[in-house]
């Protein structure tokens, strides 16, 4: 993965993605004594980060490729984003989902107009539904991360933080499988070699946490959490995040789900913005006092807002853990 394959991505889907705003918190700047910006990702036009990737990888493809249609496992942010892109460029999406995926983004999803099919209790039981089309029905997997043109085109969205916070000296990314988080260090760090990209995700199956820790990508249970979208495991074949993710993010700090929900609840109250849990890890961090050695700028990457309301209803009014009898039973 290299600088160009990220600058040909922005290139490709130019007109077709959004270039997100980022902006300056006042709170969080005073909390850190070093200006704080929030890039507005989960302004996109599905609702998150993934419609980059999704996009970029469906136009990667051929004509007759496009015609058989695309498949994929998702958490369900990644399912939107490619069942948004294929249907675009006239392809149909087929979305595999576990059982812990939350309504509301699988309603969104068959919304779009793909099939979808809910698959046991976790990502890597959906996963095994996606190689069987794939194999039986010739159709084309689009994985949710561990892909060259997802990574690229994740990593376009490092391209712009560079451009709109030139003296950024880091940027908190949320990790689940690592494609977001290898794509941004790729641009940021080609762009910026200096700067620090550290990692964000859930103290519940942390699955490239665990990995890294063990020196290969391993498996590791699947828990109900605020931060449903940083679910799942990495692949015990992966081939593209999880090197990239070793050699270039500069730690990962996991978040317990009381200091998700906190960040949730500022992202409202401070910042006025909806965010899910997975795109609030990085104020998440910051206001937990888990990142060390601020020494200059930082860009907080808000991933994603597709969270049903009801639960952020219930987070809003000091639900620490909404969760807690499923992932103790």
């Amino acid at each position: 993965m290299t600088i160009e394959d990220i600058e040909a991505a922005a290139r490709r889907f130019s007109g077709r993605v959004l270039t997100t705003p980022l902006v300056a918190s006042p709170s969080l700047s005073k909390r850190c004594g070093v200006p704080v910006g929030l890039k507005l990702e989960h302004h996109q036009t599905t609702g998150s980060f993934k419609l980059r990737g999704a996009t970029n990888a469906v136009l990667s493809l051929s004509n007759e490729e496009r015609a058989r249609g695309v498949v994929a496992a998702s958490t369900g942010n990644h399912g939107r984003a490619l069942a948004h892109a294929a249907r675009a460029e006239g392809s149909l999406a087929t979305i595999c989902m576990s059982h812990l995926v939350p309504e509301n983004k699988v309603s969104e999803i068959r919304r779009l107009g793909a099939d979808v099919r809910i698959v046991g209790s976790s990502q890597d039981e959906a996963q095994e539904e996606v190689e069987r089309l794939v194999a039986e029905k010739g159709l084309v997997m689009v994985p949710p991360f561990d892909h060259p043109a997802v990574v690229a085109g994740q990593g376009t969205l490092g391209l712009e933080i560079v451009e709109q916070m030139p003296d950024v000296a880091l940027v908190l990314v949320p990790v689940s499988g690592g494609g977001l988080a290898a794509g941004v260090a790729a641009a940021v760090k080609a762009r910026r070699p200096a700067t620090r990209v550290i990692g964000l995700t859930m103290e519940r199956g942390a699955a490239m946490q665990a990995s890294l820790a063990a020196g290969k990508p391993v498996l590791v249970e699947e828990q109900p959490s605020l931060a449903d979208s940083l679910g799942g495991g990495i692949g015990l074949d992966n081939r593209v995040t999880f090197r990239m993710c070793r050699e270039l993010l500069d730690d990962i700090i996991l978040l317990t789900e009381g200091e998700i929900a906190a960040g949730m609840r500022h992202a409202y109250a401070e910042e006025r913005e909806i965010v899910e849990g997975a795109g609030a890890v990085g104020i998440a961090a910051l206001l937990a006092g888990k990142i060390n050695d601020i020494d200059g700028p930082i860009a907080v990457i808000l991933s994603g807002r597709n969270v049903h309301m009801g639960l952020h209803l219930s987070v809003m009014n000091g639900e620490t853990d909404p969760f807690r009898k499923e992932a103790a039973a």
